[in-house]
């Protein structure tokens, strides 16, 4: 039994012992932090990006398919569609800094906001068109006799009912993001998994610095899940009223 108890203290000062290693020694965890603070930067801002981009392509997209106008430009947001949804985050992300961004000065964490904000449109496009879509046609038809012009129908009808449908998919969106981001570390941008690998590379001590950034990510994930929630919750609420 003693040597059991021996056993755990070892084990216990050897964890204490790569803590400090890891964490403490020259304040490498201000890796963590500051890393922390480009992923939510970059994830912040590309949703933004993402969403502005989105709800564009999705109004051009259901102006088409219920009017069949913006010929063009419809044919344009699918071949988008088609290009980003069918290629890797990681590649667009290289293709943006490497070769579209590769005779200006930007800044990497800029770089990495205008790819993931791309990427992240294309798929906020199809969840607002679906819940453009989702709402009654006689809606549309209401407003237009009423004398309401298109425009003005989708604006003050339409469009408040499709973002109500689908907020939680746009949130959720959002937390598929920030994990996606990930990959910033790529274009050698310091992000939170960035800052675990180069405490890694300095110490080469892989579990608990690739453990830290597994449970940074899962506090944020499960925060905004439980967010989500909440928001789901009361929009379920609103609607038995």
């Amino acid at each position: 039994m003693a040597e059991f108890f021996q056993s755990i203290g070892n084990w216990f000062n050897g964890l204490k012992a790569d803590f400090v290693l890891n964490f403490i020694k020259d304040n490498r965890w201000r890796y963590l932090t500051d890393g922390l603070m480009n992923t939510l930067k970059i994830t912040v801002f590309a949703a933004l990006l993402g969403i502005v981009l989105g709800f564009i392509v999705a109004i051009i997209r259901s102006t088409y398919e219920q009017t069949g106008r913006l010929k063009i430009l419809n044919a344009i947001c699918r071949v988008y569609l088609t290009v980003i949804r069918g290629t890797p985050a990681v590649i667009q992300l290289m293709i943006t800094y490497y070769v579209i961004f590769a005779s200006v000065d930007i800044s990497k964490l800029l770089v990495a906001i205008i790819a993931f904000g791309v990427n992240s449109g294309a798929y906020v496009a199809e969840i607002v068109r679906s819940g453009i879509m989702s709402v009654e046609k006689g809606q549309t038809e209401a407003g237009r006799s009423l004398g309401l012009s298109y425009t003005s129908t989708m604006a003050r009808i339409v469009m408040p009912q499709a973002f109500k449908n689908v907020l939680p998919a746009l949130a959720n969106e959002f937390i598929t993001l920030l994990k996606e981001t990930s990959i910033a570390g790529y274009i050698a941008l310091p992000d939170l998994a960035k800052g675990g690998d180069i405490i890694q590379s300095l110490t080469y001590e892989p579990f608990l610095p690739l453990l830290a950034v597994a449970a940074i990510y899962l506090v944020i994930v499960m925060l905004l899940t439980y967010l989500v929630g909440k928001l789901e919750r009361r929009l379920r609420k609103s609607d038995r009223r």
